[in-house]
Order: C-alpha cells, then sequence, then structure tokens
C-alpha cells in the first residue's frame, strides 16, 4: 500500500494556470443558482419559517439539475486541461531496449561438466536465449579471465553477437585467473556514451569476495546496474581438459559455484544475482530485472518529461457531453461550455485560432491578406507550402517543399525556384522532368529555353593539346650514370599504430572466428602489461562488424 501512494509523491500539474478556470466556472455557477432560487424575490417580504410553505414545489425532491452537471463538468475539464501527472515518460525508443553488456567467464573452472555438458555451453545457451527476447535491443559481449577483452561492441545484429559467442571458448585466454574487476571496468567503458542506463550482465560461475569492494565502488558512481547469472552447481564438477580432465597431485579438481561470494555481492553491492536453471525463468527473471531497472532510473531523472494524465479524461468528458442533449437541457448551456471550455489539443498548442481552423485554413488566410511568410509557417500542404515561399522570396524553402511531392506541376514549380537561385542546370532537369510528364507545357517549355539561353556555351576540349607524335625524334636525350651509384642517409620510417596494424592484418589474413580472437586477445594483453608501469592504456578495440569466414585457417 506504501509503495502505491509513493508513486504519487511527484503529483503535480503540467498546466497550472488552467485551474484559474475553475474561478469563472464557479461564478456562473453561482449566479444562475442564485437566478433560479425562488425564494430571493421573496426574502425581506415573507417570514423566514413561513417562506418554504409558501413556495410551490420548495420542499420536493432533490434532483440533479443542469446546473449540477455543467459545475460537474467544469470542475473535470478543468483538472484535465491542468494536466494531472505523477509519474515521468520513458525516453523515446527506449521501451524494453535497454543497453546490455554481458561478461562471459572463460576461465579454466567454466569448463567443469556439473552442468551439462559444461558451465560454458549452459552459460552461452543462457546468452542465446537472452538475445532471443531482446530483438532490437543493443547488446555487447565481454570476454573475461586473467584479462578482460571486447569482443563486440553495443550491436543489433544477433547474428554476427551469436556467431562469435559460439567461437568462444577459454582457451582463447592469453592470461588465466578470474578479473571480474577488470571485465566490469571494461562493460561500464561500453555504456558510458548510452542515453539511456543500462545493464551489466555477468554469466560466471563465481566472483570472490576480494573484488567485491569494485562492484559496491561502482553501485555509488554509475547508473548503469549489474546484475548476475551464476552457472554451476554446489556439488561441483571435473574442469574438462581435451579428452580428459584437470588434475593436481594425481586427483581431478573439482570446481564448486562460489555461492558465498555470490552472495555477499548481493547483499554488499544490492547486484540482482540468479542461478541458471534448466527452464527460462532465469532468462526472464534477468530480462525483468533489466526493464526494471530502466524503469526506476527514469523516474528518477529530472530531464525526462511527465506523463500527462489529463488526457484519459477525454472518454469521460464526451459522456457527459453526450448527456448535455437528454431533455431539460438549453442552448444557453452548450454556448457557455463552448466558450468556457476548449479542447485540449488547442490548450496543448496554446493557439486560439487552432481550435476553429485547421492549419491550412489558416494559412490561406494569411496567403489571401498576402502574409506569403505566415502562410508558409502554416501550410501543411507541400505544393501550397512551396508556393507561399516562393511569393516570400524564400527560394531555399520553395525547392524543399517542391522536392516532395512528384507530380509535373511539382517539378515545374522547382525549376523556377531552382531558377530564382541560380542553379539553372538544375532548373533545366526540373522542367524536364516535367516534360516527361506533361508533354508540350508550353509554360514549362518556355521557361527551359529561357534558362537555356542563360547558360554559358561548354568548352570543347581540344583533342590536339597535350599531344605529340610519336614518331618525331627527341631533340636531345641525356643517360644519368649517378642513378646506378645510389645515395646513402638516414631513412624516414613511419611507425602504424596498433589499430592500423590491426587493419592491415585483418585485410591480409582469413580466419575462424576463434582464431580471429585468440589472436586479437593476445595482442591486447600484451599491449596492456605496459600500462602498469606508467605507460599509456592501448586504444580501444574496434572489432569488424561481420565475422570472417568458417571453417576456414590462418
Amino acid at each position: 500500500m506504501s509503495g502505491g501512494l509513493a508513486a504519487f509523491g511527484g503529483f503535480h500539474f503540467l498546466r497550472p494556470g488552467w485551474l484559474w478556470l475553475a474561478l469563472p466556472a464557479a461564478l456562473v455557477v453561482w449566479l444562475v443558482s442564485r437566478r433560479e432560487d425562488p425564494s430571493r424575490p421573496f426574502k425581506g417580504l415573507v417570514a423566514p419559517h413561513l417562506l418554504p410553505h409558501l413556495l410551490v414545489g420548495a420542499g420536493r425532491r432533490w434532483g440533479i439539475r443542469p446546473l449540477h452537471h455543467a459545475a460537474f463538468f467544469f470542475a473535470v475539464a478543468t483538472l484535465a486541461l491542468a494536466g494531472p501527472a505523477w509519474q515521468r515518460e520513458d525516453p523515446p525508443f527506449a521501451q524494453d531496449k535497454a543497453a546490455l553488456v554481458v561478461a562471459l567467464d572463460l576461465s579454466r573452472s567454466m569448463d567443469a561438466i556439473d552442468e551439462s555438458p559444461s558451465r560454458l555451453v549452459r552459460g552461452q545457451q543462457k546468452i542465446r536465449d537472452l538475445l532471443a527476447r531482446r530483438t532490437g535491443a543493443r547488446t555487447a559481449l565481454v570476454a573475461y579471465a586473467g584479462t578482460a577483452h571486447t569482443v563486440l561492441p553495443l550491436t543489433e545484429d544477433t547474428r554476427v553477437l551469436t556467431t562469435y559467442l559460439d567461437a568462444l571458448s577459454t582457451g582463447l585466454m592469453p592470461v588465466p585467473g578470474k578479473d571480474a574487476a577488470a571485465a566490469l571496468a571494461r562493460c561500464e567503458a561500453l555504456l558510458a556514451r548510452e542515453p539511456v542506463p543500462g545493464t551489466i550482465l555477468f554469466v560466471t560461475d563465481g566472483i570472490s569476495t576480494a573484488q567485491t569492494a569494485a562492484f559496491v565502488a561502482h553501485r555509488s558512481q554509475s547508473r548503469n546496474a549489474v546484475a548476475v547469472l551464476g552457472v554451476g552447481t554446489s556439488e561441483g564438477g571435473p574442469i574438462r581438459e581435451g579428452k580428459g580432465f584437470v588434475t593436481e597431485g594425481g586427483r581431478r579438481v573439482v570446481a564448486r559455484l562460489d555461492r558465498d561470494g555470490l552472495l555477499a555481492l548481493a547483499r554488499e553491492a544490492h547486484a540482482f544475482v540468479a542461478t541458471a536453471t534448466l527452464d527460462d525463468r532465469d532468462v526472464a527473471q534477468i530480462q525483468g530485472g533489466i526493464e526494471a531497472h530502466l524503469q526506476q532510473v527514469v523516474q528518477k531523472d529530472e530531464r525526462s518529461r511527465y506523463r500527462d494524465v489529463g488526457w484519459y479524461a477525454t472518454p469521460f468528458l464526451a459522456l457527459l457531453a453526450g448527456l448535455w442533449f437528454r431533455r431539460g437541457f438549453t442552448v444557453r448551456w452548450a454556448a457557455l461550455l463552448a466558450l468556457a471550455v476548449p479542447s485540449s489539443a488547442g490548450a496543448a498548442d496554446g493557439s486560439f485560432w487552432d481550435l476553429w481552423a485547421t492549419r491550412d485554413q489558416q494559412a490561406h488566410a494569411h496567403f489571401a491578406r498576402g502574409d506569403y511568410a505566415a502562410a508558409a509557417a502554416r501550410f501543411e500542404d507541400p505544393l501550397w507550402r512551396g508556393t507561399a515561399c516562393y511569393r516570400a522570396g524564400d527560394y531555399a524553402c520553395a525547392v524543399d517543399a517542391f522536392a516532395r511531392v512528384d507530380s509535373p506541376r511539382a517539378w515545374y514549380d522547382l525549376g523556377n525556384a531552382y531558377a530564382r537561385q541560380g542553379e539553372l542546370r538544375l532548373a533545366l532537369a526540373s522542367y524536364d522532368k516535367a516534360l516527361q510528364g506533361r508533354p508540350g507545357w508550353p509554360d514549362a517549355r518556355a521557361n527551359r529555353a529561357r534558362v537555356a539561353g542563360l547558360l554559358p556555351p561548354e568548352k570543347k576540349p581540344d583533342e590536339d593539346e597535350g599531344q605529340a607524335d610519336p614518331s618525331l625524334k627527341p631533340d636531345e636525350v641525356k643517360i644519368d650514370d649517378k642513378g646506378k651509384k645510389g645515395r646513402s642517409g638516414p631513412v624516414e620510417v613511419k611507425v602504424l599504430t596498433d589499430e592500423q596494424i590491426a587493419q592491415m592484418w585483418l585485410r591480409g589474413v582469413h580466419t575462424s572466428p576463434a582464431g580471429f580472437l585468440r589472436s586479437r586477445f593476445a595482442v591486447q594483453a600484451a599491449a596492456s602489461r605496459p600500462a602498469a608501469t606508467g605507460a599509456p592504456p592501448p586504444k580501444p578495440d574496434r572489432p569488424p562488424t561481420a565475422p570472417p569466414p568458417k571453417g576456414e585457417t590462418p
């Protein structure tokens, strides 16, 4: 109950000025009720205790009168026009389309087989199920172990994303480990420029408590939420290695789901944590959490617009207006209503004439008075708007308007506008299009001939210039023997950036997605090592928009 009341904490009116309408409406209701009071003429002439008994019908049962109906209608209409609001609108195109960055754990423990056929394969399956629910949404993919790497930036192409997702394996990572904090930083960088808040999803079998502090700091500094899908069981399973399993001291190494670390993450960093299930309940929970996070942040964003709830009163007002035609209501009430309560559309535009005439009708009135600039600003019909712009001398506006219509008349007018701008060749092409649709049009032919006469004559190329008879003998022949000896000295060497080297490598090498990722991860890991000694970090990698062909080897 308290949560429902809290939703109305931001209640206010978007257009509070319309509340002043209640004062004249209440005054009119009071004046009418005072005038229709049958006892008012006799007050002061008859004793107050006798007057009710002398009036005919004074003691009849009270009923709903037109006055009461009008008062109620005015009250509801005034509140609707004032624009009651308490909930913010979602940003355009943001509904159910919040950005998501998936960080997939590729450490050796993800090869454990307690989840059939392995934790990694189960995690990849869950990611594919989530992508199927996010049609049209933007998703990025990050792989991490001892280092974190961007596999694909935010994209709507689920086909490419799935191709690279299927190519991921634990053997691709250049550095062993499970550095979730580095993956969190890389995911946050991918969401830094997003206009709406996003979500970072970790698909892993555990995040150590030593890295919880990084997630706590992230929660206080970022608007992006963190969710974790735990893959694995508490009993654990052996880690597959090739055709065998990882052993230590002659015994198989068993990897277990780090429930303690995940619970600590949920408790201290308030991350949404779920574990993989056999059905799609886990995927549904994650998608619901992504959408709920977007709604929550939007409601707190001061830049978001409030949703106008006043429009919902329109059907109710229409029903009350329908009752206006019942017996007992007079024409003067309808006139009063029309003058006192304009439509919401007029209120939104703030123009009185919008209540009574369309934009084109208003524009025609300005056009007839010769106010072509005002007419051009109101015309919605492109031909009329272009004509008004042409009459006003705004030929660029006329060109834009006439270009929206494909008809002989529009092409003819477009040619005139181009000619006024001095674009004579474009004017000729427009006249030609007009004559194609309406052959023999005298006005178009006359204007075309006039414009063609203004064009300067084209220069003919001199065919003899720059050419010589190949049979002619040269005047003098000189042979330079110094060229055989060569010259010694410093040679300028251009140092290529990592990005240029990567682009050259991509143009010259065809490889499978797995081979491509293995090489790129190795290069990135090697480039990031000097960063610890104070060298600048490497530039963000930019993966291709489409994967290399499958089945080809380097």
